[in-house]
């Protein structure tokens, strides 16, 4: 493994745990050059997931892309990161479980339906974003739907 620090391509394990429910390994590593110490996950080699788009493409499932927009509608809000990695991880498992491909749209919808019960305000943030809301009625509409 090649270190992000100095590039050097050897390091040794420091420690080993299960991360995401079981489904990937956290290793804590250091550099045998620099002696700077990282964490690498080792994931299953799965099946990719697929994102249908709403133009008919199709893209790989990228984890980060949705870690960035979540964690956008969840600015200043008091949500552990942990809690946006399980959603994510969850989300990701089901739709793997299922058919391994999911429309854009379904995707959201996943989205907005683990956040109403995380964050009131995250929740209309991402809806906000993922709805295209056009007017202060869609808005309030939203609102309303939040208990």
């Amino acid at each position: 493994m090649r270190c992000p620090y100095c590039g050097f391509e050897e390091s040794k394990v420091i420690d080993s745990r299960p991360a995401d429910e079981g489904a990937a390994i956290r290793r804590r590593r250091e550099c045998l050059d620099c002696e700077t110490r990282f964490t690498t996950y080792e994931r299953y080699g799965e099946r990719p997931v697929i994102v249908i788009k709403s133009d008919g493409s199709s893209e790989p499932f990228n984890r980060e892309k949705l870690m960035r927009s979540i964690m956008v509608a969840c600015a200043k809000r008091p949500i552990m990161p942990e809690t946006i990695d399980s959603m994510i991880s969850d989300i990701e498992a089901s739709i793997r479980s299922a058919s391994g491909e999911v429309s854009s749209r379904d995707l959201g919808e996943m989205v907005l339906a683990r956040m109403a019960s995380i964050d009131d305000v995250a929740y209309i943030r991402f809806a906000s974003v993922y709805k295209d809301f056009q007017s202060v009625e869609e808005f309030a509409s939203a609102l309303e739907g939040v208990d």
